[in-house]
């Protein structure tokens, strides 16, 4: 997963307007966040306004509470006039050797079903061999390095054709970047945003309706191969408490079977 790039405020400014904008965007009161805090609405407002230094302590605890991203409260602490608090390792650092291979046994694991690993700006990391076999049909230019899973999905060249509900999953994964976006205020984000956004629709895209109605308690991915429609239900991993803005960042996305039919492909198509 690529390191994401901020797109907060320059650090000039003073970290006070920049935890006022965070504040804000989470709709909490200086009040109830010198609750959460333990500190007071006074302090909260002084900070705000640049009458008052926060400790290094206060930006870590102020950010926890309005849940700041892990490489925008290093940010802040810059903004303040503090070292980063959060390293960000390379993955391919000997370091992360362990985490690697271990995400990389965790998507084999959950073969045949497609599994892979992404980062914030959903660069392709890994992929078992569930993943490779949806790629089929992908145009040659979309699979050079590096993969971009959202680009390799909505692109007329790129799974889009084959997803039999294109509309509504196009939808989904729009909105899906519009809440991060709003949450990382990442400007690669948005750019790639923005691209996949403006790809053509095909007027005879689906709107997923399967000929059978089947009661499905997520939206599915209702993809072609191979003259077989498959169902997925896409879920998504993250590491909890991370102290490294790299391993913050990173995601794997596990696409289950929605269906018995598509069970039994997969099963027969990889085993």
């Amino acid at each position: 997963m690529t390191a994401l790039m901020s797109g907060t405020a320059p650090t000039a400014q003073g970290v006070g307007p920049l935890l006022r904008a965070w504040r804000e965007q989470r709709r909490v009161s200086q009040l109830e966040l010198a609750l959460r805090a333990d500190s007071s609405a006074r302090h909260i407002s002084f900070v705000e306004t640049g009458r008052s230094r926060p400790s290094e302590e206060m930006v870590l605890r102020l950010a926890e509470h309005l849940d700041v991203p892990v490489r925008e409260r290093n940010a802040l602490l810059l903004a303040a006039g503090y070292a980063p608090h959060y390293p960000e390792t390379p993955l391919d650092d000997p370091a992360m050797d362990a985490l690697r291979e271990g995400m990389e046994r965790l998507i084999r694991g959950y073969e045949p079903y497609p599994a892979l690993v992404v980062d914030a700006t959903y660069r392709v990391l890994a992929a078992n061999r569930g993943i490779l076999m949806l790629m089929d049909g992908v145009s040659e230019r979309l699979l050079e390095p590096p993969l971009n899973a959202i680009r390799l999905t909505l692109h007329p060249e790129g799974l889009a054709p084959r997803i039999r509900n294109l509309r509504e999953w196009r939808g989904h994964l729009l909105e899906q970047m519009e809440r991060q976006i709003a949450l990382h205020r990442s400007e690669p984000l948005r750019a790639l945003y923005e691209e996949v956004a403006a790809y053509p629709v095909p007027d005879t895209a689906g709107g997923g309706e399967p000929a059978e109605p089947v009661p499905y308690f997520a939206l599915p991915m209702q993809i072609e191969h191979e003259g077989h429609t498959l169902s997925f239900i896409s879920s998504i991993s993250t590491f909890n408490t991370p102290m490294d803005v790299t391993v913050a960042e990173l995601a794997i996305e596990t696409l289950l079977p929605a269906d018995p039919a598509t069970v039994k492909y997969l099963h027969t198509l990889l085993s």
